[in-house]
């Protein structure tokens, strides 16, 4: 059991997810008692086991979508019918598995150590985000200037990016102090699977840039998923307000990519 609580810190830290099955009711002849527990990575592949066959078989499943779309599921398993053969459940025991999804906290990637990301990695903590803040200029990358941060890297960022892993559970906004840093990285993350890449700007700058990129061969459909001018429309004037602005546009990108099932499925094999 230490390996597979060992696996989901490993999972987690490296921003992947997973689904953990535990078997919460037991009776009867069941393969494995309450409290058994088995892990399934994203690629199913398993850690432990809840009893192997039809059942097992069924778990792995069911864990997938839970892995897909979030929301937990109480699966109910009675093998007393007909469905015993076609499943290839023996045993006459019946039970109920709790899958719940293992996530990460969504990793926000702010470049640029100006004055709206400073609020923004405030408040990007606020709301759950692990905040990693990169710039190119020491005074502006600082712990005392980002003491929430969980990572502050400075250095020039054409060596930063080559040490970042990006995922589906990473955002990046693109908030450096130069346009010519901002389209090196946005050349870089449109080329990551990061489902959020924001860089802030005018209209022109945005167009200028993206001119720039294509030229490098970058498609045109490449560059539409990036939000630019960033944020959503809120009139935002200050630093406050536009990092604000900023981190509600992350958070709608966010949510819209693993709708809520309001209500856990269910799997019944009886008669």
């Amino acid at each position: 059991m230490e390996d597979l609580f060992e696996e989901i810190v490993k999972i987690r830290k490296a921003g992947g997810d997973a689904a953990l099955a535990t078997i919460t009711v037991a009776s009867g002849s069941t393969p494995r008692r309450i409290g058994s527990k088995m892990l399934i990575r994203s690629d199913g592949s398993i850690v432990g086991t809840v009893g192997g066959g039809g059942l097992e078989a069924q778990v792995l499943k069911e864990a997938m979508k839970v892995i897909k779309g979030g929301a937990p599921r109480l699966l109910h398993f009675d093998p007393t019918g007909k469905e015993v053969a076609e499943e290839g459940m023996i045993c006459g025991g019946k039970s109920a598995v709790f899958v719940e999804p293992i996530t990460s906290n969504p990793c926000l990637y702010i470049f640029g150590g100006g004055h709206v990301s400073f609020y923004m990695a405030k408040t990007a903590k606020m709301v759950g985000f692990r905040v990693v803040v990169a710039d190119d200029r020491p005074e502006f990358a600082s712990r005392e200037r980002f003491p929430d941060a969980d990572e502050i890297m400075v250095d020039n960022f054409s060596s930063a990016l080559q040490r970042l892993r990006i995922n589906k559970n990473s955002y990046i906004v693109i908030l450096t102090s130069g346009h010519f840093s901002d389209e090196e990285v946005l050349e870089w993350a449109v080329k990551t699977d990061a489902p959020y890449i924001g860089m802030i700007g005018s209209k022109k700058k945005k167009d200028t840039i993206f001119s720039h990129l294509q030229s490098k061969g970058i498609s045109r459909d490449v560059l539409e998923r990036v939000h630019s001018p960033i944020g959503l429309e809120i009139d935002a004037e200050t630093p406050e307000e536009i990092a604000v602005s900023i981190l509600a546009e992350v958070i709608k990108v966010r949510r819209a990519q693993k709708p809520v099932e309001r209500r856990p499925g269910k799997l019944n094999y009886a008669n």
